[in-house]
């Protein structure tokens, strides 16, 4: 499980560090992909099969936007290994996709990780955190 933010930096590569805590759980492999509300999502080779297996299980629906999204995602993957060091490099269409420059967040989110620019990263939090703040439930099972 992917959590907690990390502010970091990128090189003049394009090469992040990852934080210490991921490291482990991408030893297995791992892939970089286009992200939603443009950040670049961080997926162990485990959690791919598990998508595309349970895209191949689903009722056929090979419309237009089906397609799209598969086209989307798994072309936009890139595997990646990290180096001795923990680093890792986002090749310069996903940086250019997330607009990451120097200052990026890495944000665990469960089954991934997430890669944002800093200061679009604070727009995001700024814009949802009140919403956040006043919902009911976070939507999560409450542990007893």
């Amino acid at each position: 499980m992917f959590v907690g933010s990390y502010p970091l930096r990128l090189d003049e590569k394009g090469r992040l560090a990852l934080p210490v805590r991921f490291r482990e759980q991408v030893a297995g492999g791992m892939v970089i992909k286009k992200g939603q509300e443009r950040c670049v999502y961080g997926l162990t080779m485990a959690r791919v099969a598990e998508q595309s297996a349970a895209a191949a299980a689903m009722a056929p629906s090979d419309t237009a936007a089906a397609r799209m999204r598969a086209r989307m995602s798994f072309g936009s993957m890139v595997e990646v290994e990290p180096d001795k060091t923990g680093r890792i490099t986002i090749p310069a269409n996903l940086r250019e996709y997330a607009g990451l420059d120097r200052d990026v967040v890495v944000v665990g989110v469960d089954t991934r990780f997430e890669i944002w620019d800093a200061a679009t990263w604070d727009a995001y939090v700024a814009e949802q955190e009140a919403s956040y703040a006043d919902m009911e439930s976070e939507g999560m099972p409450t542990l007893s």
